[in-house]
């Protein structure tokens, strides 16, 4: 069960400073409104260097079932644990964005505009073109996992910093490849969260958008089977 509990951990973790960095910017009369995509994306970034660290030790932190598919691929995971892993992270989120709305309670109660209210949870075009979004989510999942796979823990553990490569390559993609989609590139991340939308009795927060809400879970997974595809292939 530890290892279960330490991806529901780490995940919550993630989505609470993820998405708590997007509250912090969209949100009526919270300090950091109007803070912009830069300010997002380092929260995202950060959010994965501390989710990573907290839980790699116990769960290999996993944190999205793009990236448990594709250690599936390759032979490094066990697929019958699979399906307790996406579960954790998809609880895990459910609780992160939980949690962050629990934080801006009161910001959530006064922000009139629905559109930025939903951003706090899961993620939406900029420009809906269903094809072309599927696209860049396997686009920058792509990226994600081939990035992963190519990063070689050094011999000698730097304790915390291990989990640096990962949260720059996050850093990177989302001001690269964020734009178009506001970058899932995890399945768990977008899904958890919309369901939280769906269900709290929200003031103003419009509908959940369910008719998108295939393009983040498909569009990684079909990224990550890609990645996996070409690296295989190269080596």
């Amino acid at each position: 069960m530890e290892p279960l509990f330490f991806e529901f951990f780490g995940t919550a973790i993630l989505i609470l400073l993820g998405n708590g960095v997007v509250a912090n910017v969209l949100l009526r009369d919270s300090k950091g409104n109007g803070g912009g995509w830069i300010v997002i994306t380092f929260g995202w970034a950060i959010g994965v260097f501390v989710a990573v660290f907290v839980s790699a030790p116990y769960s290999g932190a996993h944190l999205n079932p793009a990236v448990t598919l594709a250690l599936c691929l390759m032979g490094k995971f066990e697929w019958t644990s699979l399906p307790g892993y996406v579960i954790s992270q998809i609880l895990g989120a459910m609780t992160g964005s939980t949690l962050v709305w629990m934080t801006y309670r009161k910001h959530y109660d006064i922000t009139l505009e629905s559109g930025h209210i939903a951003a706090t949870f899961c993620t939406a075009p900029a420009v809906r073109a269903l094809k072309y979004n599927f696209l860049t989510e396997c686009t920058g999942t792509f990226v994600l996992i081939t990035g992963i796979l190519y990063i070689i823990a050094p011999a000698q553990s730097l304790g915390a910093l291990d989990a640096l490569p990962v949260a720059l390559l996050v850093l990177g993609i989302g001001l690269s490849l964020g734009g178009p989609t506001g970058y899932a590139i995890n399945p768990a991340r977008d899904l958890g969260p919309r369901l939280v939308h769906a269900i709290l009795p929200l003031r103003n927060k419009g509908a959940t958008d369910w008719a998108y809400a295939w393009v983040p879970v498909l569009g990684p997974v079909a990224g990550s089977v890609l990645a996996v595809l070409l690296f295989n292939t190269l080596h």
